[in-house]
């Protein structure tokens, strides 16, 4: 699983394995020929404010997405794929769905949607004036062909009812559900990277690498390259290379390259610490987490009450 012999690139050669560019994506992706990525996956600023970016108008920072996204089609090969995950823009209280903005901007560029991907997650900012939070979108795009890449066994996910038989027809009696596992469909309900995820870093808005990888084993073949233009930690780069995969990224903050390239050595090195792929979310109630016992309660007569000094 672990390639030891991976070195990891500052410049990008179709002969490197893992390259981490320090510097904006646009001048990485001069150096990367037409056609040569099979992957493209990439989570890119959503014009809210965070440390790394700017906040700008709208416009102005569509043009820009429009800028990268075209440059991403010129390289993405025939029967590759575009995976965008975002999720709003706040302008004044009004969010902007980021997905329907840059919708067009990939139908302009003659690709096509095959999934609106919902990834569905717990744990977030919470908001006092409207309902908080807890998905983003991902929208997978391929060029007009009908021979895109999509792998569908490797990630597969556990049947509900394996034991489900046809009741009636032909089929009566034999097994209905696939002894590989389900389609996962488009809701992904996938942990976010908050305080207490084992993949955690500095970083506010990381990738957990079963995202990515769900993608990856999917949409590529060992030896094909994924492209990541707004890299942050590495995960698209880690998520590659653990499946014999090559992968490469743009990052413009110094501290976070240095983060990415400390993971994606440890990640070579098979010494990584990651949530495993399909692992169970954590129930905090069935784990007898005390956590769970609202202090609001009496626990004798099972009696909720009021705590005057709680707002």
């Amino acid at each position: 699983m672990f390639d030891l012999n991976i070195k990891i690139a500052e410049e990008f050669s179709v002969d490197e394995s893992a390259v981490l560019f320090h510097g904006g994506c646009l001048d990485l992706l001069k150096d990367m020929p037409d056609k040569s990525m099979q992957l493209v996956v990439t989570s890119p600023p959503y014009n809210i404010g965070k440390e790394y970016e700017k906040k700008i108008n709208i416009e102005t920072y569509i043009k820009q997405q429009t800028e990268v996204i075209k440059d991403c089609v010129r390289v993405l090969s025939d029967t590759g794929s575009i995976c965008w995950q975002v999720g709003n823009y706040v302008n004044n209280g009004s969010i902007i769905p980021l997905d329907t903005v840059l919708y067009p901007i990939f139908t302009d560029l003659n690709l096509i949607l095959r999934n609106r991907i919902v990834w569905y997650f717990e744990h977030g900012l919470h908001c006092s004036r409207r309902f908080s939070g807890r998905y983003e979108t991902i929208s997978w795009f391929t060029k007009k062909t009908k021979e895109y890449v999509f792998n569908l066994d490797p990630v597969r996910v556990p049947q509900k009812y394996p034991a489900k038989k046809y009741f009636k027809g032909p089929k009566a009696g034999q097994y209905s559900c696939n002894p590989l596992g389900k389609n996962p469909g488009d809701i992904w309900d996938i942990p976010n990277v908050k305080n207490n995820h084992i993949e955690k870093t500095e970083h506010p808005c990381q990738f957990p690498v079963e995202l990515i990888e769900r993608f990856v084993l999917s949409m590529t073949n060992e030896g094909d390259w994924v492209f990541d233009p707004f890299l942050g930690t590495g995960t698209s780069i880690i998520a590659a290379i653990r499946h014999k995969r090559k992968g490469a990224g743009a990052e413009t903050e110094k501290k976070y390259v240095d983060i990415a390239q400390d993971r994606i050595q440890k990640s070579i090195n098979g010494i990584l610490r990651t949530r495993p792929m399909n692992k169970p979310k954590y129930d905090p109630a069935t784990s007898n987490n005390s956590l769970t016992i609202s202090p609001c309660q009496n626990a004798e007569q099972g009696q909720l009450y009021h705590d005057p000094g709680v707002a």
